[in-house]
């Protein structure tokens, strides 16, 4: 981990670089598997997944009998652990629902906004080296709740062809509709364009190497809304002088073993504890089974010191981390002062794992500095808002005339003319 000691807000720029390739470099690529699903539908399809996944399939949609059949490949101690996270994110986003707005703006004016599901969602479903089932309980249970019809599921397939029990079991209890043993950017771009097999979806979610971020931000300038450019998993901690070393290694460990490309920042107003935390990362990292992995992610990893806790804030902001675990005595400075994070974690009971698997909270969350513009998903991703508004002749009458004069000033004497004729027949 490189070191920066009070870097001043002109090196800021330089210190909060992640480690990613530009997204501009892979598009070329993404263009081209679009193009050919576009083209070739499923056959373009067989061959990426050949080609990436190295697996020979002919048919990607998974049977519902093997989707329930999963619950008895899963150990019940793992099945009770999904069920508890399952009732306290299900708590959690039922809780964000809101009542309709209705408010009589003026006497004879009636507005209102309603929340209704987005009909046809796609979630995307990370697999590879560690499936991750705990990401369909957090977009699933949301788009379940919001009432979304359709849920079609995608995930890398496993080499036997098929996708991890874990995953299947998942959306079994989460009601995803549909399941397809597709990954990368090739499955992206069939639930943005559809194929013979996959339905063409609304709205595409979840998170995914940069490809997969690359080819949903490709989808959106089509027909198709994303959630946001959810790419590698980083996390931010910061410390003082009270923060056990051994609780700091374990949760900058605990990013760091998602992939090579994930990073981890530790900022600290105590420069002190930095020696005492890199020792326990070296104990607790030669136990980890994906050792390597993380390592790999350490390379890329900054420890950054500051004498004051007003700069540290600052920097923080600056950086808009994914997770935000606040590991410091007096914790009201830096939560006031928050602006710009995905997730926060308070407190050095709070591990970021809570927030992975079972506090309530979602996972799915906005990285690469994308927090200072896009909230994690939430119920409110599942929905769209529509507006009504209602005029009876009192209205026509006390807000007509103010309408004509802005519709002339703006020169739109069709739109005038849509309120005087109503104002005439009035009188």
């Amino acid at each position: 981990m490189k070191r920066h000691n009070n870097p001043s807000r002109s090196e800021w720029g330089q210190v909060c670089l992640r480690p990613t390739a530009t997204l501009e470099a892979m598009m070329p690529t993404v263009k081209t598997i679009f193009d050919a699903v576009k083209k070739t539908g499923d056959q373009a399809l067989i061959e990426y997944t050949l080609k990436f996944d190295q697996v020979d399939c002919t048919s990607f949609q998974i049977p519902a009998e093997t989707i329930s059949e999963a619950k008895a490949k899963i150990p019940e101690p793992l099945r009770k652990a999904i069920g508890q996270a399952h009732r306290n994110i299900t708590a959690f986003h039922s809780a964000q629902r809101t009542n309709p707005i209705r408010v009589e703006t003026q006497p004879g004016v009636q507005c209102w906004q309603e929340k209704l599901p987005i009909e046809r969602v796609g979630l995307y479903i990370p697999g590879g080296s560690a499936p991750l089932f705990s990401t369909v309980l957090m977009l699933a249970i949301p788009a379940k709740i919001a009432g979304c019809k359709e849920i079609v599921l995608c995930s890398p397939p496993q080499i036997n062809g098929t996708i991890a029990p874990e995953i299947r079991y998942a959306a079994h209890l989460c009601g995803v509709t549909q399941m397809f043993t597709l990954g990368g950017a090739q499955a992206i771009a069939a639930l943005a364009l559809g194929t013979e097999s996959v339905p063409k979806v609304d709205k595409i979610f979840g998170p995914g190497n940069q490809f997969v971020t690359a080819a949903k931000q490709y989808a959106s300038q089509g027909s198709v809304a994303i959630d946001m450019p959810a790419g590698p998993s980083e996390v931010l901690v910061a410390i003082d002088a009270s923060a056990n070393p051994a609780f700091v290694a374990a949760d900058l460990l605990s990013q760091a073993e998602h992939g090579p490309d994930s990073q981890v920042v530790l900022v600290t107003t105590a420069p002190e504890k930095i020696n005492e935390i890199q020792k326990e990362i070296e104990i607790q990292l030669k136990a980890l089974p994906r050792k390597d992995i993380a390592a790999k992610a350490l390379e890329n990893s900054k420890i950054v010191s500051f004498n004051k806790t007003s700069m540290a804030i600052e920097f923080i902001n600056h950086y808009a981390p994914e997770h935000y675990i606040i590991n410091v005595v007096d914790t009201n400075p830096y939560v006031k002062n928050v602006r710009h994070a995905g997730s926060v974690f308070i407190g050095a009971l709070t591990p970021e794992s809570f927030g992975d698997y079972a506090s309530g909270t979602n996972h799915t969350l906005p990285t690469n500095g994308y927090a200072r513009q896009y909230s994690g998903v939430n119920l409110d991703s599942f929905q769209k808002a529509i507006t009504f508004q209602e005029i009876n002749s009192e209205g026509i009458q006390s807000l007509g005339p103010a309408v004509e004069i802005m519709a002339a000033a703006e020169g739109l004497e069709g739109h005038k003319n849509a309120v005087s004729l109503r104002l005439k027949s009035l009188q």
